[in-house]
């Protein structure tokens, strides 16, 4: 029989959330954004009080070899190294945390916050907290109460105060005071509420001889959903125990990419998740682009022998800390979002990928730090590919794989000539005149628009500087800060208006919502066509610019002059090549 790597124990909730504040069990979801809704804990909580199962806990105990001696989180806990590591059930954990102990969590603007749920001793409900149930006699606002006045041994005391609230409020409704059943039935549920402490929690402890390999493995079998082990959050636990400092920069500069304020990783491309850091710092540090392999290196395995060791991990961290300041240096951060910016996308609702932006950002720092490419020449090549890359949607499909071909590549070029060389003719390769002739147009035959597509048409507007239809305003004026408010200063409007085509028997959304057949106006302009067919619109807007106005406004649009006499099928199709032939002028802008 083989030797089990892991062990079953039954744990009691209590003793898992004590351990975990503790120090002794490892949580890294108290210092990343919590993802669950408070409604969700709700039903946690309204689960256990009835009884129901609530899934499992994995535990991974830490490798005692390495004489850790790190923590996650403060420095004033009992254990100054945490001796399990939670894999799965880390939300469930938070949610007990934040819930019972009135720990604070943070959101996904990485704010703190408070998750309170409200508990009724008469009837044994909970509900998430409001003011209503803050208000109310019969309610007890947040359980967490509940638990300190059981952790300090004063619980007699909170429910005498309780019970006697609720007298007076009866008294005023004019209704009879509490019995002694009621008030027996009330001590019953305040102590069943209590009793979550002894709910016992089925608990897999993997040991520490595991490889992350066979964690992943574990997880996936024993899984009843079957899902993937997550693993930015395998590799966040493992940054979190083994240094933690670099776990707290790295969620700093993500947390401070979403808050406005000087100084700071704040833009607006991007919010930054830790795994694009990761996925970063990786690629600049071990070239590898696979995720798989950070917790590999994190955990001290030498990729070449296959082996685990101190020495290793060591070296790999120190690999990690030095590229990571490079990653995340501002002057470094803030040049490579001015590029995506001046590439045409100029805010993360032109960004269809994530992916683009820190695979292409990596591509940036190798040809900055590495390859010492001078300023012009990088600015231009790495604006070429991230219009490439945006448009064609080059990371979407297998991403990792694309990137490790690159960066396997790159291992032969040693100038900063052949940096650019390089990167230029991946380029062409996909930007080929097939691709413009034919690729292009297809791939315009879409009525998303969230469709890299058509944001990549909005790009090359910006790029462009060119105006919006019947405007004098360049289109790039309202994707800038500012330019928002409760009513949109800009909107997609149908070239022929959707009512229009309907009454001319165009009844299916997907041919009415081409992307050829969309245009951004201004709030005033879009008002004034509404769905007025285009032959009306049209001849008063050609009156008021002339005849030379109109075919520039035509020109600049990638509209057919005369377009609104054209059958609508027929505008489509001249449309379609005319959009292409601006994304290629664009292009053609920024290889100048």
């Amino acid at each position: 029989m083989a030797k089990e790597l892991f062990t079953p124990i039954n744990r009691h909730i209590g003793d898992l959330l004590n351990d975990v504040e503790t120090g002794r069990i490892g949580l890294p979801d108290l210092q990343r954004p919590f993802v669950w809704k408070d409604n969700k804990v709700r039903d946690l909580i309204d689960s256990m009080l009835k009884g129901f199962p609530i899934g499992f806990v994995m535990l991974w105990e830490s490798p005692v070899d390495f004489g850790n001696t790190r923590h996650i989180g403060s420095n004033n806990k009992d254990y100054k190294s945490p001796r399990d590591l939670v894999i799965d059930g880390q939300q469930r954990l938070t949610a007990l945390l934040a819930a019972v102990k009135g720990v604070r969590i943070k959101d996904s603007k990485y704010k703190e916050r408070n998750i309170r749920i409200a508990y009724n001793p008469r009837t044994k409900e909970v509900q998430v907290w409001s003011q209503a149930y803050e208000r109310s006699q019969e309610w007890i606002s947040a359980i967490s109460d509940v638990f300190a006045a059981n952790d300090n041994h004063t619980i007699p005391t909170f429910r005498k105060h309780y019970i006697k609230q609720l007298n007076e409020k009866l008294v005023r409704d004019g209704l009879p005071e509490l019995s002694d059943d009621d008030e027996l039935s009330i001590e019953n549920n305040i102590n069943d509420l209590l009793n979550l402490a002894d709910y016992t929690l089925p608990t897999l402890e993997i040991k520490a001889n595991a490889s992350e390999e066979d964690v992943a493995e574990i997880f996936v079998r024993v899984n009843s959903g079957g899902q993937k082990l997550t693993e930015k959050n395998f590799i966040e636990t493992l940054l979190s125990v083994y240094d933690n400092s670099i776990h707290k920069k790295i969620n700093d500069f993500c947390r401070d990419s979403r808050i406005p304020a000087d100084g700071t990783s704040y833009n607006h491309i991007i919010e930054v998740d830790p795994v694009h850091v990761i996925r970063t710092t990786v690629g600049l540090a071990f070239k590898r682009a696979r995720l798989r392999y950070a917790y590999m290196l994190l955990r001290g395995k030498d990729l070449q022998t296959g082996k685990f060791s101190k020495d290793v991990q060591e070296e790999n961290l120190e690999k990690f800390r030095n590229a990571l300041d490079i990653v995340m240096n501002l002057n470094l951060w803030h040049n490579f979002l001015n590029l995506e910016a001046d590439s045409g996308y100029l805010k993360s609702s032109l960004i269809s990928s994530d992916n683009a932006v820190v695979f292409s950002y990596l591509l940036f720092l190798i040809g900055k730090t590495e390859y010492k490419v001078s300023s012009m020449a990088l600015k231009q090549i790495i604006q070429r590919w991230i219009f490439m890359a945006n448009i064609t949607g080059y990371y979407t499909d297998s991403p990792e794989s694309k990137v490790e071909k690159q960066l396997a590549d790159l291992r032969s070029v040693s100038t900063p000539e052949g940096f650019v060389a390089y990167l230029d003719s991946e380029i062409r390769n996909v930007f080929t005149d097939d691709y413009f002739k034919y690729t292009l147009l297809n791939d315009l035959v879409t009525s998303s628009t969230s469709s890299p597509i058509w944001y990549g048409y909005v790009a090359a507007l910006n790029v462009l500087n060119y105006p919006m239809l019947f405007s004098t305003t360049p289109t790039s004026k309202y994707f800038i800060v500012g330019a928002s408010g409760k009513k949109s200063a800009v909107d997609i409007h149908h070239i022929f208006p959707k009512n229009y085509l309907t009454l001319i028997g165009y009844s299916d959304d997907r041919d009415r919502n081409q992307i050829a057949n969309f245009t951004y106006l201004d709030y005033s302009t879009n008002i004034d066509i509404s769905d007025n067919p285009p032959d009306t619109y049209v001849d008063k807007y050609r009156k008021r610019f002339g005849e030379e106005g109109y075919k520039k406004a035509c020109e600049q649009n990638a509209l057919p002059e005369d377009f609104e006499k054209l059958e609508y099928p027929v505008f489509l199709n001249k449309r379609r090549v005319l959009m292409a032939g601006l994304i290629k002028k664009a292009y053609e802008e920024l290889s100048k």
